[in-house]
């Protein structure tokens, strides 16, 4: 019997897009078991807190009725993360050559830390490649229409938040 495969998709997911559902889906069909690890980015400000991004992310994870996938926070380096989990395998995805830049520099910097974990790109969806949290928070915080580009809770939430914090323009 061969050993489980065990992959990571990691991110801050602030918020969950549609494209990160996409590659959760895509993912999970790679791996006998994928942990979407959600953790904090240092050079990062979230709009929503580590508990309330996992409380999201496995309330979407919930919707798709994928078995296989199970949601993680981790607060460590990926590489630790993925050994403590005896994954083998870091799912990331793709947007465009910008994207595949940074990706590549971080693939490089895990192998070196570990040889054993490998990095398996996903492109996105042509239909999403645009979406991004950031882009998301930013249209939303000036008043736009995020319905396109996450789920009708997602967008609840990340609306309910910007009528807390307030609006950016009016327009």
């Amino acid at each position: 019997m061969s050993a489980q495969r065990i992959g990571i998709y990691p991110g801050t997911f602030d918020p969950i897009t549609l494209g990160h559902a996409d590659i959760i889906r895509r993912g999970s069909k790679l791996v006998d078991k994928l942990i979407i690890g959600v953790t904090t980015n240092p050079s990062k400000n979230p709009m929503f807190s580590t508990e309330e991004r996992l409380a999201m992310v496995k309330r979407e994870v919930a919707e798709l009725g994928l078995e296989n996938v199970e949601v993680k926070g981790f607060n460590a380096l990926l590489v630790k993360f993925a050994r403590k989990e005896g994954a083998n395998v870091l799912v990331r995805g793709l947007r465009a050559v910008a994207d595949f830049e940074y990706e590549y520099q971080m693939a490089g910097m895990n192998q070196q830390l570990d040889d054993d974990i490998e990095t398996v790109f996903l492109m996105a969806d042509v239909s999403l490649q645009p979406i991004a949290s950031k882009l998301v928070k930013e249209i939303a915080l000036f008043g736009g229409d995020i319905t396109p580009f996450v789920s009708a809770a997602v967008c609840e939430d990340v609306i309910s938040r910007v009528e807390k914090i307030g609006r950016l323009g009016d327009y």
